[in-house]
């Protein structure tokens, strides 16, 4: 099954399951429920922390929450922050997840040296939920702009093209694994 968020972030031959971590943890727990798929494919648009440049596409099966306040040491969590569905010893980028979009340049540099790449306000809570259903799960991410005090502009203005390139480059690995 292939998933979106949604709202603007809507691929025709994708379920949308809204839009942040409670969003889509919500909505993709009910399709499980109802009808359990075999693999979650999950597409979307990310921000960038640096290393990755507009309409890069970033395949990725590991995902983080960390929120910018754990990056100053001003807070801790109990909870396991970083899920993988990574079977390989393959290195992934890790895919922050956060209901809020950083903008802060200088402090979003710091996830760079935690090894998480890029951020998707979506992908944690997909691979929560496939890990808690036993499905096999990944995400494949187009970039539409970095994590600086233009990120929403930028995303704004990129949006339609990532979602253009990111619709190509997922219809093209689809015939790539139909011919397998």
């Amino acid at each position: 099954m292939i998933l979106c968020a949604g709202n603007n972030e809507i691929f025709e031959f994708a379920t949308p399951i809204g839009v942040g971590l409670i969003e889509s943890a919500m909505n993709l727990t009910r399709l499980c429920l109802f009808d359990k798929p075999e693999f979650l494919l999950f597409i979307g648009s990310a921000g960038s922390y640096g290393e990755h440049k507009i309409f890069d596409i970033v395949e990725s099966k590991t995902a983080s929450n960390v929120e910018l306040a754990l990056l100053n040491n001003d807070a801790y969590t109990p909870l396991d922050n970083v899920i993988s569905t990574n079977m390989t010893n393959k290195k992934d980028v890790i895919v922050n997840s956060s209901n809020y979009i950083s903008t802060n340049e200088e402090l979003t540099k710091k996830f760079l040296k935690l090894g998480i790449g890029i951020e998707n306000m979506e992908f944690f809570a997909v691979l929560k939920i496939a890990q808690e259903f036993d499905i096999p799960a990944g995400g494949v991410f187009c970039i539409t702009n970095y994590t600086n005090k233009n990120a929403h502009e930028d995303f704004l203005k990129n949006h339609d093209e990532a979602k253009r390139v990111l619709a190509l480059h997922v219809k093209k690995r689809i015939k790539e694994l139909t011919k397998k």
